[in-house]
């Protein structure tokens, strides 16, 4: 890569200044950033920051962290409330793959980058492309970092429901941008099971398949006796 490459000269994707995040931070007065270094701009943005910490001694520490920037994200778990089904996705996913899962096919909720849009359109967008599902409203969830000691992304989770009668399209993703994505339609109660089981290790849908049950759980009417 070009040194200049991403800062005063536009990058594969067209980006410059790109070695200016985090140097205006103030938020935190025990954090002074030194210097932004770019490592990588293919694609995504891998950048070495240099800052110096005072910890919670009073003594300043000088410290490297590497942070890879692919931008923040929006996932959506869809459930069908009169067959209490959920729908997912399964695609090939290389690096699980590299790391030990079995065969790399994962098991996921609807899920891709903003790419400029807010979370709530860049979820409908997904959803449309990946289940051939067009979202009526959607329920925010919460926003969570998902690996915050190296990558920067926040991921915006939503729940909607579904019905036959919604899946308007055929899904599948993008093919150019080599897509291959199937649809995973099981009962919510499956669902959890594959959690126990490992088939479903996805950090995101865990999170969203057992903030469903403990949503259903709290939303069930109490019988006579109060349980």
């Amino acid at each position: 890569m070009d040194n200049r490459s991403g800062i005063d000269i536009p990058d594969a994707r067209g980006r410059t200044g790109l070695d200016q995040a985090g140097r205006d931070l103030t938020g935190n007065p025990d954090v002074v950033i030194q210097d932004v270094e770019l490592l990588a701009t293919a694609w995504h943005v891998l950048r070495r920051t240099t800052y110096d910490y005072r910890g919670r001694d009073g003594s300043w520490t000088r410290q490297q962290r590497e942070t890879y920037d692919r931008g923040d994200g929006a996932t959506v778990l869809l459930h069908d409330p009169a067959r209490d089904t959920v729908l997912l996705t399964r695609q090939f996913r290389f690096p699980v793959y590299v790391n030990g899962h079995p065969d790399g096919m994962f098991v996921e909720t609807a899920a891709g980058l903003l790419d400029g849009d807010d979370p709530a359109a860049a979820i409908r967008r997904e959803a449309s492309e990946e289940l051939g599902v067009e979202i009526g409203e959607l329920e925010p969830v919460f926003s969570v970092w998902m690996s915050p000691g190296s990558v920067t992304e926040r991921v915006h989770c939503f729940a909607a429901t579904y019905s036959t009668a919604s899946r308007t399209g055929e899904g599948g993703g993008l093919a150019e941008d080599g897509e291959d994505i199937e649809t995973v339609e099981i009962g919510l109660d499956e669902a959890l099971k594959r959690i126990e089981t490992g088939e479903i290790a996805d950090a995101k849908t865990i999170m969203m398949l057992q903030w469903k049950a403990l949503d259903m759980h709290r939303r069930r009417p109490l019988d006579v006796t109060g349980r």
